[in-house]
């Protein structure tokens, strides 16, 4: 039997739209503040996840909570266990929002919220996949779960919850990145480097630098307040600044005490070189002044060793793989006081060919004589690659070609999704060679036309692997 999927998929687009949109009203950033044992990562992300759970519940499917962590919606019968992962939690906001990022909105037939790209409306998709092949009755030899993480974005305590309380998954897909296939996923390893809080010296004093919000996002906002023994002469290389480079801000003074923000481009951290680091150029321009003490040496590390170095070659640690592609660094996370001293986080992802351990030791050599500290932050994540030649990676190809009538191939990423979890586990969209990509930007937003057309193809993926 011939199923139309794209067909099944239209006779659905109002209730898929109304679920979808359910979940994405919900604020579910991760909020460790209002963290409690019922609510571990806030009670956002435990929002979300009890309405996708709840949605599943209304439509008849085995639904479990686990943990307050994660939940899954299972389907079918057989010894195999097959997943598809999503996520329900998201990233801060930011600035530049055009629209209530959580209110969702249709215009130019794309639907703007924060989390309609990742990973809310691609997880629906795949929620409405596993449907269809439930209400047409088709048989299947296999079951397949719909696992919903709530803590994605941050450390991925969630699927460690899940995986040691529940069955795993022996293959399946997380659709949370692009078509044709993410068959590889980049080594995921954050280092922070600190330094003292000496500000001696210098016509000026820095009293606080501050800059991003998470580690896996290119910092759009950047803000620095110092104490200035010429302020003129730095109002005045401001203005030429300002207009040299792909960044806006202000500048203000009050008596000798100089307010300076800058506001970049954000994007994800696996993809620096799309965003613009509102705090490397904030730090390039401060690094023409005479500061005290560390505050200089932290301007020259960042002007040196970070600004536009997505590659990471001046810290020493470039790599390239044959698959996998290049190593790429982003700079998350700044912060400078006068009580804590400085902080930078810088997010690697890293290909076959290189260690967490290597690039923590490379780095200490190369910044020694800085006398700055170096340290991993967490456990990360080694390199994930299935073969191009996995009955896995072949049948969700196939399909892909079918629905698009283009030819897909392999491709390594620097972002992590659950995929890797799964050892016979892959990424498999929902965003097309096509499709905008603004995952961790302002005015986040998914195509509709994208949104259905993934539905259909996941549905069609879904059943082919267990039929």
């Amino acid at each position: 039997m011939e199923i139309n999927w794209t067909k099944e998929v239209e006779g659905r687009k109002e209730e898929l739209l109304e679920d979808l949109f359910t979940i994405l009203r919900i604020d579910s950033v991760r909020d460790d503040k209002k963290a409690t044992p019922e609510m571990p990562v806030g009670p956002g992300p435990k929002e979300a996840l009890d309405a996708f759970l709840e949605i599943g519940k209304r439509d008849g499917f085995l639904t479990k909570n686990v943990g307050n962590l994660a939940g899954h919606i299972e389907f079918g019968q057989g010894e195999e266990l097959m997943g598809v992962l999503g996520h329900v939690d998201v990233v801060p906001t930011g600035t530049g929002w055009e629209t209530n990022p959580f209110e969702p909105v249709i215009k130019n037939n794309r639907v703007y919220a924060r989390g309609s790209s990742d990973d809310k409306g691609p997880s629906m998709a795949g929620y409405y996949a596993i449907k269809i092949i439930r209400d047409l009755k088709l048989p299947v030899s296999k079951r397949v779960r719909m696992i919903i993480g709530t803590d994605e974005e941050s450390g991925w305590q969630c699927m460690d919850y899940y995986l040691k309380h529940e069955e795993k998954p022996g293959f399946g897909f997380s659709p949370d990145a692009d078509f044709p296939i993410i068959n590889g996923e980049k080594g995921n390893q954050s280092l922070y480097v600190t330094i003292g809080n000496n500000l001696e010296g210098g016509k000026n004093q820095l009293i606080d630098f501050e800059a991003g919000m998470r580690e896996n996002m290119v910092p759009q906002d950047a803000k620095v307040v110092f104490i200035s023994q010429e302020v003129e002469k730095i109002k005045t290389t401001w203005k030429t600044f300002i207009e040299a480079n792909p960044i806006t801000g202000s500048f203000s003074v009050e008596g000798k005490t100089v307010t300076i923000e800058v506001v970049g481009k954000s994007a994800h951290g696996m993809n620096p070189a799309a965003g613009v680091n509102a705090a490397t150029y904030l730090a390039v321009f401060l690094n023409q002044f005479e500061f005290g003490g560390e505050a200089a040496t932290y301007f020259k590390l960042i002007t040196d060793y970070i600004h536009l170095d997505f590659a990471a070659r001046d810290l020493g640690v470039a790599h390239t793989d044959a698959i996998m592609g290049e190593l790429t660094m982003n700079a998350g996370i700044f912060s400078f006081t006068e009580k804590d001293g400085g902080k930078i986080a810088l997010n690697f992802r890293y290909p076959t060919g290189v260690h967490a351990n290597s690039l923590e030791d490379k780095i200490k050599e190369t910044l020694e004589p800085l006398g700055v500290s170096v340290k991993k932050e967490g456990l990360g994540k080694e390199p994930h690659y299935v073969p191009a030649d996995d009955p896995l990676v072949k049948t969700l190809l196939d399909v892909y070609e079918k629905h698009t009538g283009q030819k897909g191939q392999e491709r390594s990423i620097g972002g992590g999704t659950y995929g890797r979890l799964m050892e016979r586990g892959v990424a498999y969209g929902a965003l097309f060679p096509d499709s905008i990509d603004t995952m961790h930007q302002a005015n986040e937003f998914l195509a509709l036309d994208d949104l259905f057309r993934a539905t259909a193809i996941y549905a069609d993926a879904i059943y082919q692997l267990i039929k």
